[in-house]
């Protein structure tokens, strides 16, 4: 036992000086997921510490890249300053705070984590001819990416039920985001420190050459064949009605079509030792027979993305789908015509342009979606006869659906930074308007902004199916007069809180608001609330109100309730519905 507790502690270690930086990665993330559970919990989570957390986890493939890299050619302080000054940079183009943060940055942090692990994939192998190296290398990889994920869920549940154990033996009481807590450190950190041991010395054991593992054979050709086929069978089958119907094709089948592809190109890269052993025909028949079966696919797959296309323009979504759809012509092309093919052309052909879509100046999938949708955008304005030189008469006659596609439109490009080529599009009066409500870009504020501004537009039958309404404080700043007690709660929660001896229940759980006292005496304010809106019913959008606020005496108490903001949500303004905020404030006081 001695002996072998000496050997995992000896593997420990030599791993943790071999690739300090990756483990330090880990560490970082770990603790910056265990930091925001305990600060969301708390409700006082930081953006800051997402993006840092964000930009850990990607150090973690970054830096073992590197490390790989500086087995292969030296240099190893170099490129680990050089992956730090790319994380640090990377941390400063994500947005400092949570209002600034929207889909275009989870595209970027998407693609960069793909990018990282394609890198680890080929990297060292840019200037070496060795095929069987280079699968062999991944082989391994892929191999201890699975013993990993076994061995960690293993560790991690085993640990949790120990914990759970003393917890209910010895009735120590663990707070519950122990397990969290553990769950994070040891699928991250723990993870990683476990896939570092199997890796052993790094590059030099992983391509070192080793018997073909059964297990791969078994899993290529008795699963991830067999759902080939199902796939197979499906996409040719539709494109068969497809032929028959003379029907375009529905959007989703080019995910299928990319999921049949990922599928095969997996299994091919698996088997790919085996094309040259005379034994195993069912694995040359494979790999000569897929990239051909791909071709009806593709071409399918390009009708199905230019149907879109040229219906709804450009979003970074599509635009990536259609280069998938690129790289897999690529690849196609490559195999079947290039006798001298490299399986190394796979990651690489990814990566190159997946680097293409992030920063290449003007084709990148940032610059054509904005681009696009603004063309879409005056192609729908000047199809519904809306303009005017370049600017938009909001004295013609609009209907409901032209609206609500203007909304979609406005809603892209404002989260895209793009609200000075929207306001160019309206007269200055309406600029005014539309500058202070583009600071709000939800759908429904905006549509309602753009309906109000139209003389002769529907101002409710052509409303989302349930309009809404903010009610906002013009002030950050709270007077809380003679209160003694201050009390801060969230929509959709309950909070107990003990005063003086007296236990107050703020119970929000519904479309109500009450406060009940020593589960006795109760006040409800969703009538006052309710009439916060119906004071200002023939208004829309967000309207700023000097203090939103609603108060009442109970028991012996008197009680404030103070808004940032409020939003209902209902079919109409005068009915009962919804209401929604954040961080609203329970003032109390004896009368």
């Amino acid at each position: 036992m001695k002996t072998k507790f000496l050997e995992i502690t000896g593997k420990a270690k030599e791993v943790i000086f071999r690739y300090p930086m990756v483990l330090f990665m880990a560490l970082l993330t770990s603790f910056g997921a265990i930091y925001l559970y305990e600060t969301t919990r708390s409700r006082n989570d930081s953006f800051t510490c997402y993006m840092f957390t964000i930009c850990s986890g990607l150090g973690i493939s970054l830096m073992f890249a590197l490390k790989i890299l500086s087995q292969r050619i030296g240099k190893r302080y170099l490129l680990e300053s050089a992956g730090i000054i790319g994380l640090v940079g990377f941390f400063f183009i994500l947005p400092g705070n949570k209002k600034d943060f929207n889909e275009v940055y989870g595209y970027i942090i998407a693609v960069a984590f793909i990018l990282s692990h394609l890198l680890v994939s080929f990297v060292a192998f840019l200037n070496k001819d060795r095929e069987i190296s280079f699968w062999q290398y991944n082989k391994n990889l892929f191999v201890n990416i699975v013993l990993t994920a076994i061995f960690t869920g293993v560790l991690t549940a085993g640990v949790e039920l120990a914990i759970l154990a003393i917890d209910k033996l010895f009735d120590f009481q663990f707070n519950d985001s122990v397990y969290f807590d553990v769950f994070f450190f040891l699928a991250i950190a723990g993870s990683c420190l476990i896939f570092l041991i199997f890796n052993e010395r790094g590059l030099p054991d992983l391509e070192e050459d080793g018997k073909y593992p059964v297990v791969l054979k078994f899993f290529t050709q008795f699963i991830l064949i067999p759902l080939l086929c199902i796939y197979a069978v499906i996409l040719y089958f539709y494109s068969f009605k497809i032929l028959i119907n003379w029907q375009l094709p529905r959007g989703w089948v080019s995910y299928l079509i990319l999921a049949y592809s990922m599928v095969g190109i997996l299994a091919l890269l698996l088997v790919h030792p085996l094309k040259e052993d005379h034994t195993k025909s069912w694995v040359k028949v494979f790999s000569r027979l897929f990239y051909y079966t791909v071709i009806p696919l593709v071409i399918l797959l390009f009708v199905a993305i230019f149907t879109r296309l040229l219906a709804y323009g450009y979003t970074e979504p599509r635009y990536f789908v259609l280069l998938l759809a690129l790289w897999l012509t690529s690849l196609v092309v490559y195999f079947i015509f290039n006798k001298k093919s490299s399986i190394k052309f796979i990651p690489l052909s990814l990566f190159i342009l997946g680097v293409f879509s992030l920063v290449f100046p003007y084709l990148n999938a940032f610059s054509v979606a904005k681009r696009s949708q603004k063309n879409e955008l005056i192609k729908l304005l000047k199809e519904n006869n809306l303009l005017t030189g370049s600017t938009i008469d909001f004295n013609k006659k609009i209907s409901d659906s032209v609206i609500d596609k203007m909304s979609s439109q406005f809603e892209f490009l404002i989260k895209r930074k793009q609200e000075s080529f929207l306001l160019t599009l309206a007269a200055p009066k309406v600029r005014d308007k539309w500058s202070k409500d583009f600071e709000e870009p939800y759908y429904w504020a905006i549509n309602n902004s753009l309906r109000n501004s139209f003389t002769y537009a529907d101002k409710h039958s052509g409303a989302p199916a349930y309009e809404q309404l903010t009610l906002e404080s013009e002030t950050d700043v709270v007077n809380i007069e003679n209160y003694k007690y201050l009390i801060k709660f969230q929509s959709y929660s309950q909070e107990s809180k003990e005063i003086n001896g007296d236990l107050f229940l703020i119970d929000n759980k519904t479309e109500k608001i009450k406060v009940i006292l020593n589960s006795k005496e109760e006040v409800d304010f969703t009538p006052a609330i309710d009439k916060l809106f119906k004071d200002n019913i023939h208004r829309s959008g967000i309207v700023k109100l000097k203090e939103v606020a609603v108060e009442s005496d109970l028991g012996k108490y008197h009680i404030k309730i103070i808004f940032p903001t409020v939003t209902t949500q209902k079919d109409t303004y005068s009915k009962g519905g919804n209401i929604y905020y954040n961080d609203a404030l329970f003032l109390i006081r004896e009368k």
